[in-house]
């Protein structure tokens, strides 16, 4: 299914409530992100779009390997009946990615571990 602008404004406002938004973001150059609705949002809401170079994924690498390994481990494994179902297993490649899944850019470790790593450090300033 395609994400409109629209549709991207609502997700992005959700995130606002929810996390609060970027300064920056970093996205290829996919019509849901040129269009006139969504660029007149992140003008509104001061969020700079750092847009990669057409032709160059490498420019945004972690989430182009994401989208291979979900490609490969999802999309390209199963053959679906409806997007529920695709949702489904979606969400089920999701919790073993972040949960049980080490992750080598992570030193080993799960992204929830590194989390709660991050959570309990007993990094100090000094002053």
């Amino acid at each position: 299914t395609s994400l409109p602008s629209a549709r991207l404004v609502r997700v992005f406002e959700q995130l606002k409530a929810e996390h609060g938004l970027p300064d920056v973001l970093r996205t290829d150059n996919g019509p849901e992100f040129l269009g006139e609705c969504f660029t007149s949002w992140c003008k509104e809401n001061k969020i700079t779009i750092d847009y990669i170079e057409p032709g160059k994924p490498n420019q945004n690498a972690y989430i182009e390997r994401f989208n291979r390994s979900y490609r490969t481990e999802v999309l390209d494994t199963w053959l679906f009946r409806d997007l529920d179902e695709v949702r489904e297993m979606t969400w089920a490649w999701m919790l073993e990615y972040n949960e049980e899944r080490d992750h080598d850019s992570l030193g080993g470790m799960t992204p929830i571990e590194a989390l709660e790593k991050a959570r309990i450090s007993t990094f100090e300033l000094s002053t």
